[in-house]
């Protein structure tokens, strides 16, 4: 691949767009996603963030991904450009990151690198970017990001980023800056407040919903219009980062307000949230949209809100595939960690989704809870051949990764061993019955010493990356088990 290539991919691609933003101002910022283009044009936040920059007085925003092919692009010599100008991030005042999960840092590292910037903070000076995260991470753990970034904006970001352009337009130095921020609620400065995590920003409901700006065919959501009937959830589930102690649980958005926002253009709607059914008039927004001729798809379907005129409305919207989650393998299981789903709302569920013409049935699960058994893993086996009767299933298998900042942070990983002897297990059960699609133990583990992490962890995983970035760099990176946050916080 040439630099001529790398730059008509970008162009070709920006062709297809709909709703890009261009904008002239005195400032400006590059907004990257550290994760290939069709990832990152998937995330409504980052959607979200690069129309409030464009929309912000003197700022202007454009985006930069990591390249699909990194190899590649690095042997062109060729900087990390921007969509929109095609010109080098290293030369954007600020470069601000959206990190959605652990596993980015190293995407985070790659598109420093390929710009010319010194991967690790304090081996930049004051001609370098401002560099700035924020995303989903923010909610859990961004510890282990602190040795790359100045400063993070923790937690919602539509009140922070304005507030953030504003300090740096007034800042005399990039120290002053740092220290205004540093006093400022919602962010985090790595370089000042060390391990030290502040609460995270939470925005004023009148600034609901997030949405898109940009629709492109190039996504892993093709042509598919985002936005949040609510935010946040009002279930306890002990594993999940955005349960209901988390900026005050579910906040809903009304129907005449979603359905306000979809542009005319906009053949597929994707309704983005923690617990989208769990909406009081989602069947409302769900039938409005129908009826306008338009697809619909739903981030969070949860199988005790399944009904018959729900499931109809979907498969009216182009559903072929139903998709849920139980996340424990027996109801022992989910009753420990909090999660209400029973096997008869996923038998309902597979039965609704058969009477209305839907080819299969995909269910998550996460192996690996702290006292699972074999005896679970088999309840779940049985279980899965009785849905496969009803209609072919798909089991989309993940182990389970503590988190912080959830009831269950601190609690020790199952084992990669372990974790393997389960899905072995899970899948010798269901050959020939159901698909069984799991993540690998070795990655979650990698995920899980990044989400335990602090600082030390970030460091260890620069090293790991620098070394080739396989599993068993990760694993003499981490050997002593170092990296670990020296004390746990549980919150209930």
């Amino acid at each position: 691949m040439s630099s001529f290539a790398n730059l008509e991919l970008i162009r070709s691609r920006l062709q297809d767009e709909i709703g890009t933003l261009r904008r002239e101002a005195q400032s400006r910022v590059a907004l990257v996603y550290p994760s290939p283009y069709h990832v990152g044009m998937s995330s409504l936040g980052f959607q979200a963030i690069y129309r409030i920059i464009n929309e912000t007085s003197g700022w202007a925003c454009e985006r930069a991904f990591l390249p699909d092919d990194l190899d590649a692009w690095r042997k062109t010599r060729m900087p990390l450009v921007t969509y929109e100008g095609e010109a080098d991030i290293g030369s954007f005042p600020v470069v601000a990151f959206s990190v959605a999960y652990e596993l980015e840092v190293t995407g985070l590292i790659d598109c420093l690198e390929l710009a010319g910037i010194p991967a690790l903070a304090e081996a930049r000076g004051p001609e370098h970017p401002l560099i700035v995260a924020g995303g989903p991470l923010t909610f859990s753990n961004p510890l282990p990001i602190g040795p790359f970034v100045d400063v993070v904006l923790l937690g919602e970001a539509e009140e922070l980023v304005p507030t953030l352009l504003q300090a740096v337009a007034g800042s005399t130095s990039r120290a002053s800056l740092l220290t205004t921020l540093a006093q400022t609620p919602g962010f985090w400065v790595p370089s000042i407040h060390q391990e030290q995590l502040g609460p995270i920003g939470s925005a004023d409901d009148t600034l609901l919903p997030a949405r898109s700006q940009v629709l492109t065919p190039h996504t892993e959501l093709r042509s598919m219009f985002l936005i949040e009937p609510e935010r946040g959830c009002s279930r306890g589930c002990t594993y999940c980062v955005m349960r209901r102690s988390t900026n005050g649980g579910m906040r809903l958005v009304s129907p005449d307000v979603v359905l306000g926002h979809i542009p005319a253009e906009a053949r597929r709607v994707g309704l983005v949230g923690a617990a989208v059914t769990d909406h009081p008039k989602i069947r409302e927004i769900v039938r409005r949209i129908v009826d306008g001729g338009r697809e619909v798809g739903i981030s969070s379907l949860r199988a005790d809100r399944l009904d018959d005129e729900l499931v109809g409305l979907l498969a009216r919207g182009g559903y072929r595939t139903l998709t849920t989650a139980s996340d424990g393998a027996s109801e022992r299981m989910r009753e420990q960690i909090q999660r209400k789903t029973k096997e008869k709302h996923l038998q309902r569920a597979a039965e609704l989704a058969r009477a209305h013409g839907m080819r299969t049935l995909k269910l998550y699960e996460m192996v690996g809870i702290p006292g699972e058994t074999d005896d679970d893993i088999d309840e779940l086996v049985r279980f899965a051949r009785e849905l496969s009767k009803v209609l072919p299933l798909a089991l989309g298998v993940a182990p389970f990764v503590a988190k912080r900042n959830t009831p269950l942070d601190g609690t020790p990983f199952a084992g990669i061993r372990e974790v393997e002897d389960k899905l072995e297990r899970l899948r010798k059960g269901l050959r020939g019955v159901a698909e069984v699609r799991p993540t690998s133990a070795r990655w979650a583990w990698v995920e899980y010493v990044l989400a335990q992490g602090g600082l030390e962890a970030g460091r260890r995983a620069l090293t790991a990356h620098r070394a080739g970035g396989s599993f068993a760099a990760w694993k003499k990176a981490f050997a002593d088990g170092g990296g670990r946050r020296k004390q746990l916080r549980v919150v209930s």
